[in-house]
């Protein structure tokens, strides 16, 4: 009836009313204002502990130390878990991204303890405390919810912690003294120091790991050569050296590459397939409880397809009319010196990287060349469009099962990534229809529905499983059924010739010598 209508109309704005002057929204002018706070200078450096994260634990610790080398207070925070999730969907706002919710999450949970725990006063925090983050590209959210993580930090009761983008904090070149965070040749050279001796180490130990004849030897070597690296970037010292010791504490683990092991290749959204904890279901060692040997991609590899990126625009510039003979913008005034840099870059990059792995250990591993992935992926996916990992995903599921390099792909992908859910669900459909060898798996995370996730690479493992021996025994009867690794085979720094996905099997065709 209307009269009964209009009751229930005026009892639900009533409660809206006191609902609104409960939670502090009845004023109608309190909008949200992002103050962007700059108050980070030279002069309090001393006093700023500088917190970061999101990258593999080896990395951050990584960091922290160079850090600390260079003369700054430095914290990397721990792995994200699922209470930092639920931290950050209950201070953020809706249908925000995966990575979003455990990055703020995560350091409103560390925040909150020194506040709760360790009885640190909320202002102290805020004023002794920045958090440092990356952005991203357009099309990822990712990259521009720096604003939400404020908004987040003011409902949390820490309001004004300054939170910058990387990217942001070149102040030194307008104003030398209000630079807190020096991007200078020193800064670069550190973080890509710690950028490839993790990626080298953590390589080395997704191949000892599931080969090791003692259970735990592997993460007890690896834990001793991230306080060798640690104490080598701290005290500014050669990290070549560094590596070198590393070898000789990894060469004490016995491995048994005899083992037959389907190869699981994880690549995807770069925050979900880097991260080791709860914001992938710890997906990297649930593979290896299974029985596999799981090869994951490198953060070198993405710092390959940026600078590519770099090349193919400023290519792609130089084809372009000007309108007029004067200067245009920067990137283009001088298109040659700009390839010759970032050709230099590369080559650099790629040839430390090589030397490097060598005096670790780590043989037969190649970095992607990006070129051959964006020639293979170009039909599938135009190397122009950007947003995530763009048409490298693409080339990479190709190039793996055309090469035969592993049993099984999971491109994992948090909930509410745009771009790469595109790819994964969208553009892979169409390359492993025309390819049905491919092993391919897509994976969505959000937190949880972990059993779920685990059920669906439980099955495709178990196809992986069934490939790795078929390969196998195939190997074994193209060297008479007889042959078998020698003595080297025991040798964490033995990794036999790729041929075939299987590291048995390989090692198997290698000592029958069928080559």
């Amino acid at each position: 009836m209307p009269d009964d209508n209009a009751a229930i109309e005026a009892e639900l704005l009533d409660f809206e009313a006191q609902e609104r002057k409960r939670l502090g929204l009845d004023e109608t002018d309190n909008h949200w204002r992002d103050a962007n706070p700059k108050r980070f200078a030279r002069v309090r450096r001393d006093q700023i502990t500088v917190l970061f994260g999101g990258l593999t634990g080896l990395h951050d610790a990584l960091v922290e130390a160079a850090l600390a080398g260079l003369g700054y207070r430095a914290k990397a925070l721990p792995c994200p878990d699922s209470e930092s999730l639920q931290a950050g969907k209950e201070f953020g706002n809706r249908a925000q991204c995966n990575p979003t919710y455990f990055t703020v999450g995560n350091l409103l949970k560390y925040i909150t303890r020194l506040r709760d725990e360790e009885g640190m006063e909320a202002t102290d925090i805020v004023n002794n405390h920045v958090f440092l983050t990356v952005g991203g590209c357009g099309p990822c959210r990712f990259g521009t919810y720096i604003t939400e993580y404020r908004k987040a930090l003011r409902d949390a009761g820490f309001k004004g912690l300054p939170v910058f983008d990387i990217r942001d904090m070149g102040q030194q070149k307008n104003n030398p003294g209000a630079a807190g965070l020096e991007l200078n040749a020193k800064f670069g050279i550190a973080f890509f120091k710690c950028i490839l001796a993790g990626d080298i180490i953590n390589a080395l130990g997704y191949r000892i790991r599931p080969y090791e004849r003692v259970a735990g030897a592997a993460d007890k070597a690896l834990e001793q050569c991230k306080e060798i690296l640690c104490a080598a970037l701290e005290g500014r010292r050669s990290v070549m050296h560094a590596l070198y010791r590393c070898r000789k504490i990894l060469a004490r683990v016995e491995v048994d590459h005899q083992l037959r092991k389907p190869k699981v290749s994880v690549i995807g959204e770069f925050w979900a397939m880097t991260t080791e904890g709860e914001g992938n279901y710890r997906l990297q060692r649930f593979l290896e409880a299974e029985g596999a040997e799981c090869e994951t991609q490198m953060i070198t590899t993405w710092a390959a397809y940026e600078l590519w990126e770099m090349q193919f625009d400023t290519r792609q510039r130089m084809a372009l009319r000007r309108s007029e003979r004067g200067k245009h913008e920067k990137e283009s005034d001088k298109p040659l010196r700009t390839l010759a840099i970032l050709w230099t870059i590369r080559g650099l990059l790629e040839k430390l990287f090589g030397l490097w792995a060598w005096i670790a250990g780590l043989r037969h591993f190649h970095l992607p060349n990006m070129e051959h992935l964006a020639a293979i992926a170009h039909e599938y996916y135009p190397v122009q469009l950007r947003g995530g990992e763009g048409h490298m995903e693409v080339g990479k599921v190709i190039d793996t099962f055309a090469r035969k390099k592993a049993h099984l792909v999971i491109s994992v992908k948090p909930f509410g990534c745009m771009p790469s859910s595109g790819v994964s669900d969208g553009v892979q459909s169409m390359v492993t229809a025309k390819f049905p060898e491919a092993n391919f798996c897509a994976i969505e995370t959000s937190g949880d529905g972990a059993v779920s996730v685990y059920s669906r690479i439980q099955m495709a493992l178990f196809k992986a499983r069934a490939r790795a021996k078929e390969e196998y025994e195939q190997a074994l009867s193209e060297c008479g059924g007889e042959a078998a690794p020698g003595r080297k085979a025991t040798s964490y720094a033995y990794y036999p010739r790729h041929v075939v996905a299987g590291t048995a099997a390989n090692a198997v065709l290698e000592a029958g010598g069928n080559r």
